[in-house]
C-alpha cells in the first residue's frame, strides 16, 4: 500500500487582493505555475508526485464528478499506479469521471469518461472526490485497451489489497462493455509484486506457451529450511524464473541473488533470470525460458530435494 501523501498543495484561483491567491499579474510571473485554466500553485510545488498531479486536476471536476482509473487506484493506496506509461517516463493524463452530464474543458492533462456514476460508487480519499476502488480499477482496465496492461492493472490492484479478484468479477457483471475484464481475470493473480513480474509471467504464458507457474512461491529443502521465494516456479520442470529489477543492481543484492541461485541449484532446481531490459525483446525472453526448461530436471515429486509452498 502507498503511504498517505503529505505536503500536497491545492490549486487556487486568482485573487485581486492577493490574499487567497495570486493577483493576475503575479499569476503570470515566475513564482506561480498554472495547473489548468484559472488554477495556480506556487512555482516550487513538486511535480513528481502522482498525488499532486491528481489533486491539481481534481479541482476541475463538477460536483457530480470524481477521480477514477489509475489515479483513483493510487489514491486508494495502490502504489504501482504511478501515472506513467510503460516506458516509465511518459506521464499519463489524469482520468476524471464526469458522469452523464459533465462539461469540463479538455486538454492533454486529463482524460474524461462519461459513464453513469452510481451514488454508492462515490467516496473521498485524502479530501479528493474519487470512485470506489473496484470502479477505479475497471475504468483503468477499460483505458488500457490491451490485454497485458489490463492484467498488470488487475494484478497491481489486488496485490495492494484495494480489491480482490472476486470483487472485480462481481462488479464486472454490471459493466459488460469492458470486454477485457473476463480475459484479464483469467490471467490475473493476487501474488505478483511488480508490473514487470506480471509482464514476465505473461510472456511465459502467452508467448512461450508454458504451463501456469506458481507466483512468488516459497521453496524449502526437505529439512524445512527456506531456500528462497521464486518469482515464478514451474513445479513440473523444477524451474525457477527470477525477475531482476533496478534494485538488483546493487552489490549487496547481487550477492544475495547469487547465494539464492546456488541454494536452488544445490537441490536440483534450474534457475533463469530476466531483466527489465530483456522484456523489451520478448522473443529473446521466450528463447531463454524454453532453453532453461529444457535444461531442468523434471524430477518426480518423490525424489525431489525441495518442496514448494504456494501462497494461499
Amino acid at each position: 500500500m502507498a503511504a498517505a501523501p503529505s505536503g500536497l498543495v491545492a490549486p487556487v484561483r486568482t485573487d485581486p487582493t492577493g490574499a487567497a491567491g495570486p493577483t493576475r499579474g503575479q499569476a503570470s510571473g515566475p513564482y506561480w505555475r498554472r495547473t489548468s485554466r484559472g488554477w495556480y500553485v506556487p512555482a516550487d510545488t513538486r511535480t513528481d508526485l502522482p498525488e499532486q498531479r491528481i489533486l491539481e486536476q481534481s479541482v476541475r471536476l463538477p460536483g457530480s464528478g470524481a477521480v477514477t482509473g489509475w489515479a483513483g487506484c493510487r489514491l486508494h493506496g495502490a502504489q504501482f499506479f504511478d501515472g506513467l506509461a510503460q516506458d516509465g517516463k511518459t506521464r499519463l493524463p489524469v482520468p476524471l469521471a464526469l458522469g452523464t452530464h459533465g462539461n469540463v474543458r479538455a486538454d492533454n492533462m486529463v482524460r474524461f469518461s462519461y459513464d453513469r456514476i452510481e451514488q454508492w460508487e462515490r467516496t473521498h480519499r485524502h479530501g479528493i472526490p474519487t470512485l470506489v476502488p473496484v470502479r477505479c480499477l475497471v475504468d483503468a482496465v477499460h483505458a488500457a485497451r490491451e490485454l497485458r496492461e489490463a492484467v498488470v492493472a488487475v494484478d497491481m490492484a489486488t496485490t495492494a489489497g484495494i480489491v480482490t479478484l472476486s470483487d472485480v468479477a462481481e462488479y464486472a457483471q454490471s459493466r459488460p462493455r469492458v470486454r477485457l475484464i473476463p480475459k484479464a481475470l483469467a490471467l490475473a493473480t493476487e501474488h505478483s509484486r511488480s508490473p514487470n513480474e506480471t509482464r514476465l509471467r505473461l510472456i511465459w504464458l502467452l508467448d512461450a506457451g508454458l504451463p501456469q507457474p506458481l507466483v512468488n512461491c516459497p521453496i524449502r529443502d526437505t529439512s524445512g529450511t527456506l531456500l528462497g521465494i521464486a518469482d515464478l516456479l514451474d513445479p513440473e520442470a523444477g524451474l525457477v524464473v527470477e525477475f531482476d529489477g533496478a534494485d538488483h543492481r546493487t552489490t549487496q543484492q547481487h550477492s544475495r541473488d547469487v547465494a539464492k541461485d546456488e541454494a536452488m541449484r544445490d537441490v536440483g532446481l534450474e534457475v533463469a533470470r530476466v531483466t527489465g531490459r530483456d522484456l523489451r525483446s520478448p522473443d529473446r525472453v521466450v528463447a531463454r525460458l524454453r532453453n532453461a526448461r529444457q535444461r531442468a530436471g523434471f524430477e518426480p515429486e518423490s525424489s525431489r530435494r525441495w518442496r514448494a509452498f504456494p501462497p494461499s
